[in-house]
């Protein structure tokens, strides 16, 4: 597909329309996270990370890694003697963490690499965790993308998302719907000119399973000991599986 602007009409599959999406606004990505969650985002990771209680020496793929934060944190946790491999589908968004990874001097541990969630390029009980990070409710098939996952783990190992969810009370996700579905895209669209990008956001939300679902399908792929973690009223919620031993 050309750089031009695309319409609707364009896109054969999701994976297409979320392709043509992240290669826009890989420029502004890390900026419009900021934005748009007020800067929480950052703060949820930090809460993530203790609860994986990661070791020196560990590895873990961080899958749809996007510009690499996730990737970079792993990184300088697990130190020089672990590994750490960001994978993405788009270039222009792993361009964008190479610079990221040399300013925080984790290049030795870390590898950011082109391929395709649902077909993970490593074989089984190669990692300690594999992550996602608000990239679940992008992929086409999100038992696929899980079932990946945990096949590339350890016994023992953690499979962790960490994704946009739906608020459990329901005034409070009335309101929020408003403003993601409403306002939302108006400031994306205005920032980027690129309205089918942002309108992208709730688009990928509509249909994504919530809390109890999304913890329905961890437990039917296979990962035991689901934990549950809502932010902000479920706004975002955190899912953490292990691979059974």
């Amino acid at each position: 597909m050309s750089n031009k602007t695309a319409s609707k009409s364009e896109f054969q599959n999701k994976e297409e329309k979320v392709h043509y999406v992240f290669e826009r606004i890989a420029k502004r990505y890390d900026l419009m996270n900021s934005v748009l969650s007020a800067g929480f985002h950052k703060r949820w990771r930090k809460i993530t990370m203790k609860k994986m209680n990661i070791r020196p020496g560990q590895s873990a793929i961080d899958v749809c890694t996007g510009t690499g934060d996730w990737a970079i944190a792993i990184a300088q946790q697990v130190g020089s003697e672990g590994k750490v491999v960001g994978l993405d589908f788009s270039q222009e968004m792993l361009r964008y963490s190479y610079p990221k990874i040399e300013a925080a001097g984790v290049e030795k541990q870390t590898s950011m690499i082109y391929g395709n969630a649902m077909d993970l390029p490593y074989e089984d009980n190669t990692f300690h965790y594999s992550t996602i990070g608000f990239a679940l409710r992008n992929v086409p098939d999100i038992r696929k993308v899980l079932s990946e996952m945990m096949r590339v783990v350890k016994p023992g190992g953690l499979v962790v998302s960490l994704e946009l969810s739906k608020p459990v009370w329901k005034p409070f996700r009335a309101l929020y719907f408003f403003y993601f579905y409403k306002i939302l895209p108006m400031i994306g669209s205005l920032a980027s000119r690129d309205s089918i990008s942002y309108s992208w956001l709730p688009e990928s939300l509509t249909h994504f399973p919530d809390q109890k679902e999304l913890k329905k399908i961890f437990e039917e792929v296979g990962l035991e000991h689901v934990q549950v973690t809502n932010f902000f009223g479920g706004i975002c919620a955190l899912h953490i599986g292990r691979k059974p031993e």
